[in-house]
C-alpha cells in the first residue's frame, strides 16, 4: 500500500505486477474498500499492472468534508492513474467505481482503452433514495443501513452468506462522513447521455440476486455502448468477486484477451 500526496488530498494506493505491464485500474463499490478485489488478483494475468486504489472517504485514503462532486471522484482517479504513468488502461469499476470509470472514459480517453462495469448503470438509484439514506447514517452511523445494504448485495438470505462477516465489517468500518460524501456523489450523476457517445470495448457484468443494481439496469447501461459485451452472473450479488472470484476472473481473463490487452 502506497499513500500518495496531493495538494489536497491523500489517497491510498497498491500497484502490483510488471513495469511495463498491461494497465488495469479497479475501482471498488460505495461502503468497500480496495480489498474487496483481494480474492480476484492471483486469479488474473500475471503480466498485469494493476492499480487499485481507496475512493476519497474510504479505506486509508482521506476523508475531507463532503458532500463530494462525481467529477471529483474521477479527478482522484486521474491523478492516480497520471501518477503511475498509466496510459491505455483497462479500467474495472464497481458500483460507484463503475460511474467513475464512465466519466473517467469521456473526458481521458488516451487513460481509458476499454472497460468492465461491474454492477453498475449510468445512474443508480433516484436522488431522493440516496438523500434517505445519507440522513439515516448522519444520524444513526453506518449501522443504521447495515442490513439494509446487506439484503441488497447479497440477496434475500443475506444473513446465510459465507462472506457476511468480512462485507459486514469492512461496511461498518467505512468513515460515515465518507460514505455520505460519495453517496451525494451518486445522487447527483447521472450519465445516460454523457456514456451513450462512447464507443470502447465495454464488458458490463451482472449479478442475478443484486438489489443495488439488478441486472435490467446493468444491461440498460450496457446498450448505449456500441459492441458491448454483457455477461450475467447467476448466483451472485452485487459483489461478484467476492462470491464467485473465479467465474468472475475467468469474464475479466477472457475480455482482455479478446480486446489483445493479454
Amino acid at each position: 500500500m502506497t499513500p500518495i500526496f496531493f495538494p489536497d488530498l491523500r489517497l491510498n494506493a497498491d500497484v502490483t505486477g510488471p513495469q511495463g505491464g498491461a494497465p488495469l485500474v479497479l475501482i471498488h463499490a460505495l461502503g468497500t474498500s480496495l480489498a474487496i478485489w483481494d480474492d480476484l488478483l492471483p486469479l488474473l494475468p500475471r503480466g498485469l499492472r494493476i492499480l487499485r486504489l481507496d475512493l476519497r472517504g474510504h479505506g486509508q485514503s482521506d476523508t475531507p468534508p463532503g458532500p463530494y462532486a462525481m467529477g471529483a471522484l474521477i479527478r482522484d482517479v486521474e491523478r492516480l492513474m497520471d501518477h503511475f504513468a498509466m496510459t491505455g488502461a483497462v479500467v474495472l469499476g464497481l458500483s460507484i467505481g463503475g460511474l467513475v470509470a464512465q466519466g473517467l472514459a469521456v473526458k481521458r480517453l488516451d487513460l481509458v482503452r476499454a472497460m468492465i462495469l461491474s454492477n453498475t448503470a449510468a445512474k443508480i438509484g433516484r436522488p431522493e433514495q440516496w438523500h434517505e439514506r445519507i440522513a439515516a447514517v448522519r444520524a444513526g452511523g453506518m449501522a443504521a443501513l447495515h442490513d439494509a445494504t446487506m439484503d441488497r448485495w447479497l440477496g434475500r438470505k443475506w444473513k446465510e452468506s459465507q462472506h457476511l462477516a468480512r462485507l459486514s465489517s469492512g461496511f461498518l468500518a467505512t468513515a460515515p462522513e465518507g460514505w455520505m460524501g460519495c453517496a451525494a456523489a451518486i445522487a447527483g450523476t447521472d450519465f445516460y447521455e454523457t456514456t451513450a457517445t462512447l464507443t470502447l470495448p465495454t464488458l458490463a457484468i451482472a449479478g442475478a440476486n443484486d438489489g443495488a443494481t439488478p441486472p435490467d439496469l446493468v444491461r440498460e447501461t450496457a446498450e448505449l455502448i456500441r459492441g458491448h459485451r454483457f455477461a450475467l452472473m447467476r448466483g451472485a450479488g452485487h459483489l461478484p468477486m467476492v462470491e464467485k472470484p473465479a467465474e468472475y476472473a475467468a469474464l475479466l481473463n477472457q475480455f482482455l484477451t479478446e480486446i489483445g490487452h493479454v
